[in-house]
């Protein structure tokens, strides 16, 4: 037995069963509302509440926008379909287009690379586990109209208007989906993993909000277990885990984790329970001194990303009112 292995079946009924009892005794509503992106985990969030509460309970929400990947819609719709749920797109480019976010972002790549415009793709990437540095450093990767690739390193206050541009992405797609739980009396359903819920990888108010996150517990290798005895199309488990955010398509290992989900489920595994780096390198297949940079950044961004686990912050305790 591996260490990541688990019973598939079995915690496929485990969480089902949390599913039904939270939907009906604490969160009191009718059904639940998913965001589907195509992607391995809202899929397999898509098929874990069609099996605890029925299909006819469950709404797939698509939001395309302008710099999706061109495989984004239709996949989500694979995933409805094959879970025989309602799909309804809400394509946001327009709302983004009014807020500013095309705008600010192309403002703050220009800060470094001033020729960027109309034609251009970009995606930003993170320095890779072979860097001697101690802290990531993040590059902005953009490709001209005529194909030429530009890298350049990002200082911190363009990379933080990017990433506060981008955000208006997940803040726009979790108002939707709170419009459509609203209007149905149902509650929302996050799609996050165990990685990106413990290290931070979402953003406050956007894809962290949610009243249910069915496999918040689950590494990346047990989702796709999971999805396997869910019958998850292949097209959709073989889909490499993205971002779907920036239009130069981008890894989350590229963006955030440093190295490939599998590699580091393994070293959070080992970080969680303890097991020394050496006997973590031999099950990951890095080295040693690899696996000590992913605990020191496993450390790092939980303490950077706490702010985002907070709920609002009171000056003083205000008892809860209960009805009696």
């Amino acid at each position: 037995m591996g260490w990541l292995d688990i019973d598939a079946e079995a915690e496929i009924e485990r969480i089902c069963r949390r599913t039904r009892e939270i939907l009906a005794k604490v969160l009191k509503r009718r059904g639940l509302v998913v965001a589907v992106s195509g992607g391995v985990d809202s899929a397999v969030t898509l098929a874990l509440c069609v099996r605890a509460i029925g299909k006819e309970r469950v709404v797939a929400l698509l939001m395309p926008e302008r710099h999706s990947a061109e495989d984004t819609p239709s996949l989500g719709r694979v995933a409805a379909d094959t879970f025989g749920v309602q799909a309804i797109e809400e394509d946001i480019t327009a709302v983004l287009e009014a807020a500013g976010c095309y705008r600010r972002y192309d403002e703050a790549v220009r800060s470094v690379i001033p020729a960027y415009g109309d034609g251009w793709k970009s995606k930003i990437v993170i320095s890779g586990r072979a860097d001697k540095n101690r802290f990531n450093l993040f590059y902005i990767v953009a490709r001209a109209p005529d194909g030429e690739m530009i890298r350049e390193r990002l200082p911190l206050e363009a990379y933080l208007e990017v990433v506060a541009a981008t955000n208006f992405k997940q803040r726009t797609r979790k108002m939707m989906e709170y419009y459509h739980a609203d209007r149905l009396h149902y509650a929302v359903a996050g799609t996050p993993n165990r990685l990106e819920y413990d290290q931070g990888f979402f953003v406050k108010n956007g894809d962290g909000a949610a009243d249910l996150k069915p496999i918040a517990h689950l590494y990346k290798t047990q989702v796709y277990a999971l999805a396997g005895r869910l019958g998850v199309p292949e097209e959709i488990r073989r889909r490499p885990p993205t971002t779907d955010t920036y239009s130069l398509a981008q890894g989350q290992d590229e963006f955030y984790f440093a190295v490939p989900y599998e590699q580091f489920d393994v070293c959070l595994y080992a970080k969680n329970h303890g097991i020394p780096a050496e006997q973590a390198a031999r099950e990951a297949g890095l080295t040693a001194e690899e696996v000590e940079r992913v605990f020191r950044d496993i450390e790092a961004k939980r303490e950077a990303t706490r702010y985002l686990h907070l709920a609002p912050l009171l000056v003083e305790a205000v008892p809860e009112i209960r009805s009696s």
